[in-house]
């Protein structure tokens, strides 16, 4: 909001009418005193055109968070004084910026003091200095444009308030900080947008409720200020009694308002001449009393009232009477007239004038009255009776049992009809409607929770069947698409053969004929007058005289013939290649050409470096890899070798960090086999028929079927394997066959499998085939993690732009037999962090790389792109995976060779093995196949991509070698963030220097501008709230309203007994 200044002309301040009884409604109107600093000035620059006028002065009256009413008489002025307020303020809020426009610097300010919780450390200009930022704070939300209010609620200011509220310690409770904090927030609450975030936060109004355990009577009217004046806006009332509720947990009192009444009383030291605090205090109850739901409901405000008046409140208020206060005497006034005029009505539900609320007596009478002759009587008197009932001892905990009691009936009278508490609940999900209504119901209660559970049970029957077809569908489903995709595959690989067998076919059938158009030349040249051997235009000799033609290859299996043998070319054999040079190694790019490898030119550093511990491949193993490919001279004109020696410079003592490399162990489940006739293993037999919810005749026709209806879980039948009968206990069991009946249930389920032909069998291939696509699933990703994992680091530009640079640096920071290398092992990669810098040593090897690469090779910076399935590779390791295919080859070999005995056996009624399995074994043989051809092909490439880098590929595993780049990737992705981090925290300290710089400038112009400030200063809407509750002017009409009523009240109460004298009034 704009700075608010006396003098000028414009908008008024904002105040708050009151009508009846409804919420306060947050109003304006117009007067002189405007709270806009507008200086009587000529605008410098001409008025532009009235759209272009319209539009600039929009932006600023929005700024200002006024109603449509405000808006309207600010667009009703004359354009000349439209763009003499658009200058003015223009002109003031270029004034006004500095470090201390910005809320970043308060909420930094907000969160270094609350990390600093305790004043004793602090010297006195320091304490002073925070105290002043605090009300710096405080006025500039006041005073600077809506935008600067938004802007520190978007960046959560008012929990950093709250935060330093929480955390601060009791010297900072008492001082003038904890003050201007609480002044923070009622300036945050005078416009509607930072009000209404006051309001919905979580937990704001319960911090700002725990301030008023302080001693510092500054802040704990200010405190109260704020939570009467909450009481006042809509929805604020319950918000309030939340917070009190809250209050006295914290300050672990007896009840919640028992702190007020207290403070209300004390008339000793600080406390003897101060009638703020007491009137503070008196204008939040009567504001409790009055408002929310007291507004309409008289039990409420009775409910409430007598809160007050069992802690005492009425003595206290006559002696108040005694400061002759005139703002205090007007709260008491309207609290006793506003008691006397409930109390009336109140009393006039029972016909009487009034009501002795003091004597028990007198309310068990009027109670007892008003239930005789009705239908609650009796349970009336059977509350009676169990109250008589009920367990009393002076020491126990017997007052809770009262407590219950009677939190329940004060739930019962102020919980309205829709089940909403307009106080603090009682009790929690504690619902009178709900529970009425089912004492009434209870019979129909009790008819529904049979139905319910009925239908519960059949619910879940019908879900069973249900997820038991949905498995079979999705079986089914899974068959076909593999069943589909083999065909396929098939298909393609019969086309392709097909093709290829014509074009042999072809072939062969032109080498035939060739090598009867030769023999046939053959034997015209040995007749007589024929064209003598090897004349010009005479067949080639293929052949001596007599003898037979050559006979044609044998044909491959299948019936398919060998391709011909390539001819020769025409001109003759070539002539055979020259020596390699080097003993068959290519030189690499940056070696000149010779009989040896000559020293490479690399640059010296000046002093000595730190050591790149890298291992250096030999010369001899240099052929066929990539380091061949690679020439780091020309990266030294690239590279900043003044700032590489700087930066990794000798003359400190280098400090090396081991790698710590943890090595997990997998355990192996070890199932324990037990005998038939064991206790154990029977009822571990029993537990799984128990899961397992079939009888043995359908386990049997399952397991015949090969479980077309998927009747078996896999989890299942992997358990049934360990149930399978021993020829022991087959034997036992037929001993016992004639007493089938009498048999247990474990003993007979082994009994009957044991019948069915080769059982272990049919369950051992019903399990392979139920795997298959799982394991074939499992192995499938690893084989292409390998295979794309090879062709990535083989192919990768990245990747061999950045070992260039990696060798470079090396051979400049290396010296002796480490130095002159041509190529390093890739293992050395990861020894690059362990060199620190002598500068910073938080700073690497491995820091700079990156750095240099960001500026001088930024493609670099897409290795991750390039080697993005090196993470799965690494985790594969080829053991495990050969394992794995063998499991699943003699797996398959093991069902076939069931297949072709069950074939030779005449099938038992309902057996489907072997049309089912023969299926089964087509689509498997087939994909199994096609897992080794990739299998095959994922080690060919790897064996290449080992090679390329320069290792020998027996010594090497997948997980070991894509391990090393794994490990790699990550030590960068970590470096790169932390050079982020560092460039951040650099950026952050700036920042923070050029705030403090501004800060300082503007210090001295602040301290002076504070007086006129704070003189000048107009309160907001909520300071309008807040001083016309301080001053009673929110209660001027119910006041006025009793006071018409005061004659009537008076001459009533004379005319009966009362509990207590009229207190005389004073107005």
């Amino acid at each position: 909001m704009a700075p608010r200044k006396r003098g000028g002309r414009g908008i008024s301040f904002i105040f708050c009418c009151f009508r009846n009884n409804d919420h306060p409604e947050i109003t304006y109107r117009l007067r002189n005193d405007s709270n806009f600093a507008l200086q009587t000035m000529e605008p410098s620059l001409p008025m532009p055109p009235g759209e272009e006028l319209d539009v600039m002065f929009s932006e600023l009256v929005d700024e200002l968070d006024l109603t449509d009413k405000h808006r309207e008489a600010m667009f009703a002025l004359p354009a000349e004084k439209k763009w003499q307020i658009y200058c003015s303020k223009k002109k003031e809020q270029e004034e006004n910026k500095g470090a201390t426009s910005w809320p970043e610097f308060y909420i930094d300010q907000l969160n270094s003091m609350a990390a600093r919780k305790s004043l004793l450390a602090l010297e006195k200009e320091e304490e002073e200095e925070r105290s002043k930022t605090i009300e710096s704070l405080k006025t500039a939300l006041r005073t600077k444009p809506m935008r600067f209010v938004t802007r520190f609620i978007d960046l959560d200011g008012l929990s950093c308030i709250l935060n330093f509220l929480k955390t601060m310690d009791y010297e900072t409770s008492e001082s003038r900080i904890h003050t201007s904090l609480i002044g923070c927030i009622k300036a945050l609450m005078n416009n509607s947008q930072g009000r209404a975030h006051v309001l919905a936060h979580s937990e704001s109004i319960n911090v700002i409720a725990q301030s008023l355990s302080t001693e510092n009577i500054k802040t704990k009217v200010a405190v109260l200020e704020i939570l009467g004046a909450v009481c006042l806006v809509p929805g604020g009332h319950k918000k309030v009694l939340q917070a009190m509720l809250h209050y006295q947990k914290y300050a672990s009192e007896r009840t919640r308002f028992q702190t007020l009444i207290n403070d209300l009383d004390k008339s000793t030291g600080r406390y003897r001449d101060e009638v703020s605090l007491k009137t503070a205090i008196m204008s939040f109850i009567n504001a409790v009393l009055s408002q929310g739901a007291g507004v309409e409901s008289l039990d409420f405000r009775l409910h409430l009232r007598y809160e007050f008046l069992m802690l005492g409140i009425q003595p206290v208020i006559d002696k108040l009477r005694e400061h002759e206060n005139s703002t205090l005497d007007r709260h008491l006034d309207f609290f006793e007239m506003l008691r006397n005029e409930d109390e009336l009505e109140f009393a006039k539900r029972f016909e009487l004038v009034h009501i002795d609320t003091k004597s028990a007596t007198q309310m068990f009478e009027l109670t007892r009255k008003r239930l005789t002759h009705s239908e609650a009587y009796p349970h009336f008197m059977s509350i009676l009776h169990h109250c008589l009932q009920m367990p009393y001892k002076r020491s126990g905990n017997t007052v809770q049992y009262w407590l219950l009691l009677d939190r329940i009936i004060q739930q019962i009278v102020i919980q309205n009809d829709k089940g909403q508490d307009p106080d603090s609940t009682p009790l929690e999900n504690f619902n009178i409607k709900n529970v009425v209504r089912m004492l009434v119901n209870e019979n129909e209660v009790k008819q529904w929770k049979e139905q319910a559970e009925k239908m519960r049970k059949e619910h879940n029957e019908l879900q069973q069947k249900l997820e038991k077809k949905e498995r079979e569908c999705d079986a089914k489903t899974q068959e076909k698409e593999e069943m589909m995709q083999t065909l396929n595959k098939m298909k393609e690989k019969l086309e392709k053969e097909t093709t290829e067998h014509k074009q042999v076919k072809q072939q062969v059938a032109d080498l035939t004929a060739q090598l009867h158009e030769l023999s046939r030349r053959a034997v015209c040249a040995s007749i007589p007058g024929g064209p003598s051997p090897g004349a010009p235009g005479g067949p080639f000799p293929s052949s001596l005289p007599g003898s037979h033609p050559p006979p044609p290859p044998p044909p491959l299996p299948g019936g398919v013939l060998p391709p011909p043998p390539p001819p020769l070319p025409p001109g003759g054999p070539p002539p055979p290649p020259g020596p390699p040079p080097l003993g068959g190694t290519m030189p690499p790019p940056g070696a000149p050409l010779g009989l040896a490898l000559k020293k490479k030119n690399i640059p010296q550093p000046t002093n000595a470096l730190k050591s790149f511990n890298w291992s250096k491949l030999p010369e001899n193993k240099l052929e066929g890899t990539v380091w061949t490919e690679i020439d780091d001279t020309k990266v030294f004109k690239i590279l900043d070798l003044e700032d590489l020696e700087r930066t990794f410079s000798a003359y400190q003592r280098q400090q090396k960090e081991a790698d710590a490399i943890d090595d997990t162990l997998s355990s192996k489940l070890k199932v324990k086999e037990l005998s038939v006739i064991d206790g154990r293993r029977a009822q571990n037999c029993n537990i799984l028929l128990s899961r397992l919810k079939l009888s043995n005749d359908e386990i049997k026709r399952a397991i015949l079927t090969m479980d077309e209806q998927e009747d078996l879980p896999k989890d299942m039948l992997e358990q049934l394997l360990k149930f399978v009968p021993e020829k022991g206990d087959i034997d036992l069991l037929e001993e016992h066959k004639h007493e089938l009946d009498r048999m247990a249930k474990a003993d007979r389920f082994l009994f009957e499998m044991s019948r069915i032909n080769h059982y272990q069998q049919r369950l051992q291939s019903l399990y392979f085939k139920k795997k298959f696509a799982e394991r074939v699933a499992e192995v499938k990703p690893k084989v292409e993690a390998i295979r794309s994992g090879s062709e990535e680091v083989f192919r990768s530009g990245c990747l061999k732009q950045l070992l260039e640079v990696v060798l470079a640096f090396g051979n400049y920071m290396n010296k002796g037999q480490r130095g002159n290398a041509y190529g390093f092992k890739i293992s050395s990669l990861n020894k690059i962090a362990d060199t620190k810098s002598s500068i910073d040593k938080n700073i690497t090897l491995l820091h700079y790389l990156i750095t240099i690469v960001e500026n001088k090779y930024p493609k670099v910076l897409n290795l991750n792109e390039e080697l993005q399935d090196i993470p799965q590779a690494a985790k594969v390791n080829m053991t495990e995976l050969d394992k794995e295919i063998n499991t699943l080859r003699s797996g398959l070999k093991a069902v076939e060779t069931e297949l072709e005995y069950q074939k030779s056996q005449l099938p038992q009624p309902g057996d489907k093995f072997v049309s089912v399995v023969s299926q089964f074994i087509t689509v498997a043989s087939f994909s199994f196949s096609d897992v080794e051809d990739l299998l095959a092909e994922a080690k060919d490439l790897f064996t290449k991509a080992v090679k390329h880098f320069g290792e020998e590929a027996g010594k090497i595993q997948p997980d070991e070698f894509f391990g090393i780049f794994d490990q790699f990737l990550q030590a960068v992705s970590e470096a790169k963030q932390e050079n982020e981090n560092m460039r951040k925290k650099k950026e952050e300290e700036e920042r923070r220097a050029r705030m403090e710089a501004q800060l300082k400038e503007q210090r001295e112009r602040e301290r002076k501008m504070r007086k006129a400030k704070e003189n000048s200063e107009e309160s907001g809407e909520f300071d309008d709230l807040v001083s016309a509750l301080r001053s009673g002017e929110v209660f001027d009409k119910d006041l006025s309203k009793l006071k018409r009523n005061r004659k009537r009240i008076t001459n009533q109460m004379t005319d009966s007994s009362r509990e207590r004298p009229v207190t005389k009034l004073n107005f």
